[in-house]
């Protein structure tokens, strides 16, 4: 009877050609492929945010000499200069700027426009307010106090620019601070050079005020320091994951107290800046809540990779001789009750990583050095290659080395998840100020994409493509459910769909603050027509697992996962 029915012959055909195509996917990666944007946007990326409008804002600092961009309008900005960065002292000097430090990059035209900053943001931090506007915080001489918003706008809007709070500045000096979005939509800023305190924003009259940590003071080490740029994940129980130099907490930030210190990282690395590895909190899955029970909170894991051994910053910086970097990488199961530090080594050693999670699950470590630390030409060695991590293979077998750029992207570069699947990289500046000659590496202006494996063209009929989010107005709430109408020329039930909420992130110094991503509770999935589908989900089970604000959704199926959506999570 089967062979009288057109359907069977169909649908075998495709679950055929599924089956093979998803073969290929998983027993062998193709190496992805590069993508040169622009050899050069006129600024070096040292910082870089995604916008819920597709627009990504960059900027380096203000001390770092003339861009290769002019201001609009043929602006200038004049400022006054405390060149020893002291308050003690009185010495300025008057500085004319005519060039931008800071641009808007759209995602979609591939295009870019220069912005104006007005204080020094260098090796400052930043995160997306619940409303989705950029608040950037600290940076060196007159900006270390400074508090700066980006609203996002149309480019041909006046005023689309950055905009300084004036009157409302932070309590401490932040250069070199880490900052993350908390379950009431406020934030915290943590650490900085010398600041071993935190505080919050937004700044009123009744929050003017920081707390000291001494766990900051505790992990500095003379000289190195070590401690700069504190890796900060929140936890699913509300409290924060603060890892530096080469120990972690988890932090009770409403009562000022130190839950939990985790074991002390294997390997005699240092972590933190200038002895640079990365962080993520690995994608935390939702599962089913139990009938009449309250929410059930994910398991979180934290992982850190790379670094330099002790004294390899004296090393670099004082004698020009590059040790090599940690190889080395560390998951830490922090909701487990006696957590231990689970480790591999990555297939090259890195320093200044990037870390980023993809919407498959995965992690890509991209950029850095072999050899050295942090710092104005204290490191050699580019590693050219990124590194895909297969989160849910066993050990031994979840590296997977990728295709090479040809640009070096070492100290004050940067890497960015967006919302199609590609990485966006930029940057790269290892001297004191631009040098655009200097060899081997002058400052880097260009911007170049990364494509994985999952944008290749031979898994186009395996990607999905999303239509509508039926939630209202795109916005998700708490525990609640809601559904996602999308496209699939050829679907199949094994391994079937998931539904990923990435929360995207400030990215500067190897550290990408706030990055998140959750794997949601599916139910059914409906057939609307020959290609249509319809999938309902659960919304996060709470502010603590995923802080309100915007969020990019996907749609994964048989590991490809579909360009993602902006939606709003409250």
């Amino acid at each position: 009877m089967a062979s009288k029915n057109p359907s069977f012959f169909f649908y075998f055909f495709h679950l055929t050609i599924l089956l093979c195509l998803f073969t290929m996917a998983h027993s062998k990666l193709s190496g992805g492929h590069w993508t040169l944007l622009h050899p050069s946007i006129g600024i070096s990326a040292m910082h870089m945010q995604l916008l819920r409008n597709d627009k990504v804002i960059i900027f380096d600092g203000l001390e770092v000499g003339p861009s290769n961009l002019s201001l609009p309008n043929r602006g200038c900005v004049r400022r006054l200069i405390n060149e020893d960065n002291d308050p003690k002292t009185t010495t300025t000097t008057l500085k004319i700027d005519c060039t931008a430090h800071s641009v808007s990059y759209d995602v979609v035209s591939n295009t870019f426009r220069p912005l104006t900053l007005r204080t020094n943001t260098w090796c400052s931090s930043g995160f997306v307010s619940p409303d989705g506007t950029l608040v950037q915080t600290g940076g060196y001489g007159d900006g270390i106090r400074k508090i700066r918003t980006f609203t996002p706008c149309q480019d041909d809007v006046v005023g689309c620019d950055w905009a300084e709070l004036g009157a409302l500045n932070l309590t401490d000096r932040r250069w070199y601070a880490t900052n993350q979005v908390l379950p009431d939509g406020r934030a915290i800023v943590v650490g900085g050079r010398q600041s071993f305190s935190y505080e919050f924003l937004p700044k009123n009259s009744r929050n003017d005020v920081s707390f000291y940590m001494r766990f900051l003071w505790e992990t500095m080490d003379p000289y190195e320091e070590n401690n700069l740029y504190p890796f900060l994940h929140l936890l699913p129980d509300g409290n924060l994951f603060i890892f530096a130099n080469n120990r972690s907490i988890s932090f009770n930030y409403r009562r000022n107290l130190v839950v939990r210190e985790f074991p002390v990282i294997p390997g005699g690395c240092k972590r933190s800046y200038p002895s640079t590895g990365s962080s993520v909190l690995l994608p935390m899955v939702i599962n089913p809540t139990p009938f009449g029970s309250g929410p059930v909170l994910p398991e979180a894991e934290v992982m850190v990779c790379g670094g330099s051994p002790p004294g390899a910053y004296i090393k670099s910086n004082k004698e020009r001789v590059f040790l090599p970097a940690a190889r080395s990488c560390g998951r830490l199961r922090v909701t487990d009750p006696d957590p231990k530090w689970a480790m591999e080594d990555m297939p090259m050693p890195r320093v200044m990583p990037d870390m980023l999670l993809l919407p498959t699950g995965d992690v890509i470590i991209i950029n850095g050095a072999g050899n050295g630390t942090a710092g104005w030409d204290d490191a050699v060695n580019p590693v050219l290659s990124p590194v895909l991590y297969r989160t849910r293979n066993p050990p031994g077998r979840r590296f997977v080395v990728l295709n090479p750029t040809t640009i070096p992207r070492m100290y004050h570069s940067s890497a960015l998840f967006l919302p199609g699947g590609q990485i966006l990289v930029g940057g790269s500046n290892p001297h004191r100020t631009y040098n655009f000659t200097a060899r081997p590496h002058r400052t880097e202006l260009s911007l170049e994409a990364y494509q994985p494996y999952y944008l290749d063209t031979q898994y186009s009929n395996m990607r999905p493509s999303i239509l509508t989010v039926e939630s209202g107005m795109e916005i998700i709430s708490y525990g609640q459910m809601f559904s996602v109408t999308f496209v699939l020329p050829l679907y199949s039930p094994s391994p079937g769909i998931s539904v990923a909420l990435i929360m995207p992130s400030f990215s500067t110094h190897s550290f990408a603050m706030n990055q998140r991503m959750l794997v949601l509770e599916v139910g059914r999935v409906e057939h609307l027509s020959i290609f249509a589908y319809k999938v309902s989900a659960h919304g996060p089970p709470t502010s603590t697992v995923a802080p309100p604000g915007y969020h990019m959704l996907f749609v994964v199926h048989a590991g490809i996962p579909s360009k993602g959506v902006w939606v709003k999570v409250q």
